[in-house]
């Protein structure tokens, strides 16, 4: 076992919070280990260290860099065995429910109370000798490309996921971000074609990111949608740049997108409404987002913040995983259909367990 997972072995002992994660395409895995248990939030968003921000809250949590000590370490690739086939009841968990709010939603949506919402579901299913060190090193080699991380916090709990989504980037004055909606299952035999439904919902999140930047920001950039490929998923992508008008805007800009279209829906404060109103759970941390805050934990170069969406996640909780899955809503989803979706999605987190 090598120092850094030692060290993970001794925050878990200790009850010490903690994070692990490897950004997409790279070859090091980083380690933020807290040294007491208490439970930090943003105040002046100027402070450094790891920020995990939940889906409804005005306050942010994060562990702070300055009451941390920090590893680094090269990943290794290596080979692992990845069940092919997931046993037919945990598959057919919650169908009708979500089916019927996936129904609720669409008749609400034809009524003009707004244009699209994502719902989600959460599932439990049984689990034998979590490990962190096996877990993310699977998602490491199996999803190279995505945002992978462990957090943990007495506080707050164990999360783990690989997220294919930036939420925010911001270098110097320079923000990026991306609009990413619509899904299908990769296949590589066959040309990617769109739906209607699903190029409508990607240009709602663009527009919506647009919207939202334009009295912050100067000289935004948008690219051209194309398909990007996430695990065993494909789904529409746009790439947004833009710069601030002030780094004193920094607040505005995060709670200007945050949740964003592609996890709550437009416009924001109506769908966010329903949401909390008929999905009957808490989705906490799922939908939220996380990374590095004004640091870059490799090269501690400051100014950076590099934040992504938390999808493709779940909660560990003693002998049990509960994973989060969800889908964007308009007037032309069909409820059996936004239900596989969120079957295909919840196959990134049920490959590593």
């Amino acid at each position: 076992m090598t120092d850094l997972f030692l060290k993970v072995k001794i925050q878990q002992e200790q009850k010490s919070p903690f994070v692990l994660f490897c950004k997409p395409n790279s070859e090091n895995i980083v380690g933020l280990f807290q040294k007491n248990d208490h439970l930090y939030f943003l105040e002046n968003f100027e402070e450094k260290g790891f920020v995990f921000a939940s889906f409804d809250t005005d306050k942010i949590p994060f562990i702070p860099l300055e009451h941390c000590d920090v590893y680094v370490e090269k990943f290794v690739t290596k080979e692992y065995f990845f069940e092919k086939h997931i046993s037919k009841h945990i598959i057919s968990t919650g169908k009708d429910s979500f089916e019927e709010l996936v129904a609720k939603a669409v008749e609400v949506i034809k009524d003009n109370q707004f244009q699209k919402v994502v719902l989600s579901r959460k599932e439990e299913i049984p689990i034998l000798d979590f490990d962190i060190e096996t877990s993310i090193k699977k998602m490491i080699a199996l999803y190279s490309n995505a945002f992978n991380y462990c957090f943990f916090h007495p506080k707050i709990g164990t999360w783990i996921g690989a997220t294919p989504e930036q939420f925010l980037k911001v270098q110097g004055n320079t923000i990026k971000t991306v609009a990413l909606a619509g899904t299908q299952l990769a296949n590589n035999a066959i040309p990617v074609v769109w739906r209607d439904k699903e190029a409508e919902e990607q240009q709602l999140v663009t527009d919506f990111i647009v919207e939202s930047l334009k009295d912050l920001v100067k000289e935004i950039t948008i690219s051209s949608p194309y398909a990007v490929q996430a695990g065993n998923l494909l789904h529409i992508k746009t790439d947004i740049s833009a710069t601030l008008k002030s780094r004193k805007t920094l607040k505005k800009v995060i709670t200007a997108l945050h949740p964003t279209a592609a996890v709550c829906g437009l416009p924001k404060e109506t769908a966010k409404e329903f949401i909390l109103k008929n999905e009957r759970y808490n989705r906490e941390y799922y939908s939220g987002f996380l990374g590095e805050f004004n640091i870059d934990l490799v090269t501690f170069k400051t100014m950076q913040i590099d934040l992504f969406v938390n999808l493709r996640c779940m909660k560990i909780i003693k002998d049990k995983a509960q994973l989060f899955m969800g889908c964007g809503i308009t007037k032309d989803s069909i409820a059996e259909d936004e239900y596989k979706e969120t079957v295909n999605k919840s196959m990134t987190m049920k490959k590593i367990l």
